[in-house]
């Protein structure tokens, strides 16, 4: 693999690593809904701020998010859309390997 290929991968594999959280999986499906600020999504997950803020500067560090500021307070809100087209396939390989295990539940399906 040459340095350009490698490179490619590299950014890949960075902002694959920034959704591989559950609480940021979390924050993106919200922000998809409408722009939200810090002290919101902190209510929403019930984790403390500090550690909210971490996970948007995660996301917003990778490029899934941005940020504005509006008084006193900074929303935040997607900017990767095509992200939910990815949970979307994601979505429909989970029903999928579901309706695979139910079939081997059931003796139904390969062993």
């Amino acid at each position: 693999m040459d340095s350009k290929l490698k490179i490619k991968y590299q950014m890949r594999a960075e902002l694959i690593k920034a959704l591989a959280h559950p609480t940021r999986l979390f924050i993106v499906d919200e922000l998809a809904k409408e722009s939200k600020c810090v002290c919101e999504l902190t209510e929403m997950i019930g984790d403390d701020m500090s550690t909210i803020s971490k996970h948007l500067s995660i996301l917003k560090s990778a490029g899934i998010i941005e940020s504005e500021k509006r008084g006193t307070q900074v929303y935040y809100k997607l900017k990767m859309q095509c992200v939910l087209n990815f949970f979307m396939c994601v979505e429909t390989m989970i029903q999928e390997h579901l309706k695979e295990q139910m079939k081997i539940i059931e003796g139904k399906g390969k062993s």
